[in-house]
């Protein structure tokens, strides 16, 4: 069993920064692919950035390819989404999830764990 519990969001202004983290608890953290998702008001939950369980392998969206880095901590059972040049369209609220298959964890579809979210808001 894993729990996820996200922190870091809040207001920033476009071209700011912001750093999540997603702190799991159980001692078999270490081997689960994690991935970052968000959803904005109306819209599809999104894949944002997935990170393996060593951490060696990572995978971002397009759209936040050059700006945001998924990294963790397996000491610290945490794995961080450092957010830069943030942009009105980064409003969301981000989940973290973690599973044991790759496919889940870019997709978001079947993941087995998730977080309960944290609002991130960008103003123009």
């Amino acid at each position: 069993q894993v729990q996820l519990v996200e922190s870091g969001g809040g207001l920033v202004q476009a071209g700011g920064s912001l750093k999540l983290s997603c702190l799991a608890s159980g001692r078999t953290f270490s081997s689960y692919f994690v991935g970052w998702f968000r959803q904005a008001p109306g819209l599809e939950r999104e894949f944002v950035a997935a990170i393996s369980s060593k951490g060696g392998t990572t995978s971002y969206v397009d759209s936040v390819k050059g700006r945001f880095t998924i990294s963790r901590d397996n000491a610290k059972n945490t794995v961080y989404l450092q957010m830069d040049s943030m942009k009105p369209e980064d409003t969301a609220v981000y989940y973290c999830a973690a599973d044991r298959s790759w496919v889940a964890v870019v997709t978001g579809g079947k993941c087995d764990y998730w977080g309960q979210g944290t609002q991130v808001t960008v103003s123009s």
